[in-house]
């Protein structure tokens, strides 16, 4: 069984939401841990854990973030990681147990395997997967919102993501 190491200067877990009823805002978490193991070569064998350290939560905006911090949003207080642990990876998807604010489901995601090279810096092979999927974020509590005048919220209820990852195959 082969361990893969997180190379996080090569990896991203970016977001965004609808704000407004009408645009989008973007964000993202810049502290993250990954831990895979399995035979690369049968994906049905990778086994996934990664945390997120919510606190780490950026959206451009210092004001905004600390209301995502807040007790409305993730409560990083009582809640400081989002937990994901796979149970299931195949060559288009990845399903796993999502844990946000200490609840948990089960979520299914796509996943796009990139293949392995080797790093002409260092001369590790390394591998990589885009994971892309959505979340109703009403389902693990962040409920928070505010009615709009013309009808519609401030904030949707749909997240999307798309984590960039690299790993370090470990010989």
């Amino acid at each position: 069984m082969t361990q893969f190491n997180l190379d996080q200067n090569h990896s991203s877990i970016e977001f965004s939401v609808k704000h407004l009823m009408v645009s989008k805002v973007k964000g993202e978490f810049t502290d993250y841990d990954v831990q895979a193991t399995g035979d690369i070569n049968d994906l049905s064998t990778i086994q996934v854990k990664a945390s997120v350290k919510v606190d780490s939560i950026d959206t451009n905006n210092g004001d905004r973030d600390g209301h995502l911090k807040s007790a409305d949003f993730f409560d990083i207080e009582q809640y400081p990681e989002i937990t994901f642990v796979s149970t299931s990876v195949s060559e288009t998807s990845i399903t796993g147990e999502l844990t946000i604010k200490d609840v948990t489901n089960v979520e299914t995601f796509n996943l796009e395997y990139n293949g392995i090279q080797k790093d002409p810096m260092n001369g590790n092979a390394v591998t990589g997967f885009i994971v892309t999927g959505s979340i109703n974020r009403e389902k693990y509590g962040i409920t928070w919102n505010q009615a709009l005048e013309s009808g519609g919220v401030m904030v949707g209820k749909e997240v999307k993501f798309e984590a960039g990852i690299e790993l370090a195959i470990a010989e």
